[in-house]
């Protein structure tokens, strides 16, 4: 959704679609929330709202609109660069990865075009083993089916899934990429990684993209 909303993704209402729906929590950083967009007639809009409301919600929590305004405020001004730069990290971790003998898919279209990467890790235990190895040495990521995988592995998948919104974030680029996919690597040959990867993370404290305080309070004041 905040790749769309950068305009750095193919964008669903432009191409036909009458209502997508999204969550503001990932690629559109902010609170936990949702949001329907439509692109149709008032009747049907009014069938979508009447469903959300009463027919599966009970409220809206005003905390959180608050919140998600002033999120949205800041997609409009800094949304654009994220979205590039989210995107552009994705990219060179995939090839950083790639580079390390890691089986990441999609390398004939440039491995991905979003924030994710999928990567087949059979070979260096499964899904459930890297996911579980990695969030050991303080690297948290997603086990993840990948094409070929039947139901029977949801569990223990083929592959893993990473993102890159929250470390573009907080600001890192591409040579921290780099340095990512040697964490990863290192980690998963044995090497404890755990204080290399605090030590990263303490020069990235400060969230990038967005307001200070005192400008997103003089949002939330207009909620």
């Amino acid at each position: 959704m905040g790749l769309i909303a950068g305009k750095r993704f193919q964008d669903p209402l432009r191409e036909g679609a009458h209502v997508i729906t999204g969550s503001t929590h990932k690629t559109f950083p902010g609170p936990q929330h949702g949001v329907i967009i439509g692109n149709t007639s008032e009747e049907d809009w009014k069938l979508v709202r009447r469903g959300v409301f009463p027919g599966v919600l009970s409220n809206h929590h005003l905390g959180n609109v608050a919140a998600l305004g002033v999120t949205a405020a800041e997609m409009l001004e800094f949304g654009e660069a994220y979205a590039e730069n989210v995107i552009q990290n994705a990219q060179k971790l995939a090839q950083s990865l790639h580079e390390l003998g890691f089986k990441v898919l999609a390398e004939k279209n440039g491995f991905t075009r979003s924030h994710t990467i999928l990567v087949n890790v059979v070979d260096k235990g499964g899904g459930k083993y890297v996911a579980e190895k990695l969030e050991a040495n303080n690297i948290i990521l997603n086990k993840n089916m990948i094409p070929g995988d039947s139901n029977k592995r949801s569990q223990d998948p083929s592959g893993i899934r990473i993102g890159t919104q929250e470390v573009t974030r907080l600001g890192m680029g591409k040579s921290e990429m780099s340095y990512i996919a040697e964490l990863i690597n290192n980690a998963l040959k044995g090497k404890d990684v755990r204080e290399e990867v605090k030590e990263l993370k303490s020069q990235f404290s400060k969230i990038k993209y967005c307001y200070g305080d005192h400008k997103a309070y003089e949002y939330i004041k207009l909620f």
